[in-house]
């Protein structure tokens, strides 16, 4: 329809109508005229159509930032095979928007299946098993494979049988580091894994900006042992580092609401240091710590019950930025649909020091109906954070 909707427009601005009698050459340039203007319309015409097409397209406030974009745990959505598009709708949006936000990272908080190692099926609680999980998972990252990097910070639900109650865990099998070649370009350390096999679960990226200068994100894995706080601490603390902004991941680190810190929990994994004790022993006595992304807390509730935000002074005197998303229960409850497809954007803003926070749903935003819904703008959902 729409081609013979444009072979008409065509045909009627490059006819000639039969009392026109002048001179050929004027002919000519009057045809060429019609004709670009033929090609002007249609070429308008294929845009517009192109554009209702699309999902919800986001601007940034600056054309001069770049963005990360902050997953929060994704196991509500891989636990139940009907919830499972969400989460890949969510990694589908990311990838169309890259060059949009201009997305130099991808920042998930873990817990990527309900449970690691389990073939049992409980459809009070999830109606996948753990291999249909890690599948789902991966398959939703898959979107994001060679073309952004995507770092997470692997979480309780990860390890273990059901619920951490070791170090074993399939990380490793579904997330090897061949398989997004982004990574080799961003990947500067790593550190073996419980297992003693070499793993993104404690690893460093670096990125270069030209107003950031160096953002050096550091995630570890669940409850961190000594060598691995030992670990980070050598790396943060190079001198190459020294002017660099770095951000620090771990899965479980403040409360939701109230944001204390972790001091401690029931999993069984052992050696461990909870929040309390990562502070303590790591982003407290670090200089150039400027901000601590987790997830893994939250209630069933208000928005507010799932996501938190302090601030607080390092040994250094330097503003520490902390923040938790996890937004799993937002969409239902424990038994819903996964977390209403709400994810965060970081805007690093062009003046190297503001990080513009705003909370949106592809979920929401990719039909007309519910794009009114998509962005929240309350006090906890959208904020600004200056980096010192």
């Amino acid at each position: 329809m729409a081609g013979s909707f444009l072979e008409k427009i065509c045909f009627n601005l490059t006819k000639k109508r039969p009392e026109q009698q002048e001179d050929n050459n004027i002919t000519f340039m009057k045809t060429n005229k019609r004709l670009t203007i033929c090609l002007a319309t249609t070429f308008l015409f294929l845009l517009s159509i192109r554009a209702q097409d699309r999902a919800d397209r986001l601007q940034p406030d600056d054309k001069n930032s770049f963005s990360m974009i902050v997953l929060g745990d994704p196991q509500g959505y891989v636990k139940y095979d009907i919830n499972q598009p969400i989460f890949e709708l969510c990694t589908a949006w990311i990838a169309d928007n890259i060059d949009q936000l201009n997305i130099k990272a991808v920042l998930c908080t873990g817990d990527l299946v309900e449970q690691n190692e389990n073939i049992t099926l409980n459809r009070k609680m999830l109606n996948q098993t753990s291999e249909e999980m890690w599948q789902s998972s991966s398959r939703s990252f898959a979107r994001l494979d060679n073309k952004v990097p995507y770092i997470i910070s692997c979480g309780n639900h990860d390890y273990g049988y059901k619920n951490a109650e070791c170090g074993i865990t399939h990380f490793p099998d579904y997330f090897p580091v061949k398989r997004n070649s982004t990574w080799k370009d961003c990947l500067v350390a790593d550190f073996p894994n419980r297992n003693g096999v070499v793993s993104l679960e404690n690893a460093a990226f670096e990125f270069k900006n030209e107003s950031w200068g160096t953002v050096l994100i550091v995630t570890t894995e669940f409850a961190p042992r000594n060598e691995v706080l030992d670990w980070a601490g050598s790396i943060i603390s190079k001198k190459e580092y020294a002017d660099a902004k770095v951000i620090f991941m771990t899965h479980s680190f403040i409360q939701e609401r109230n944001a204390k810190r972790v001091d401690n929990e029931h999993y069984k994994i052992s050696p461990r240091n909870w929040g309390q004790a990562v502070w303590d022993k790591l982003v407290y006595p670090s200089s150039n710590i400027d901000m601590v992304i987790c997830g893994h807390m939250g209630e069933p509730g208000e928005f507010e019950d799932a996501v938190a935000y302090r601030v607080d002074k390092n040994k250094a005197g330097k503003n520490v930025h902390q923040m938790m998303f996890n937004v799993q229960v937002s969409g239902g409850g424990w038994e819903g649909n996964g977390g209403d497809g709400w994810l965060r954007i970081l805007e690093f803003m062009p003046d190297g020091k503001t990080i513009s926070v705003k909370t949106y749903s592809p979920l929401f935003g990719i039909s007309p109906s519910t794009r009114h819904l998509a962005k929240r703008t309350g006090a906890c959902d959208q904020f600004k954070m200056v980096i010192e």
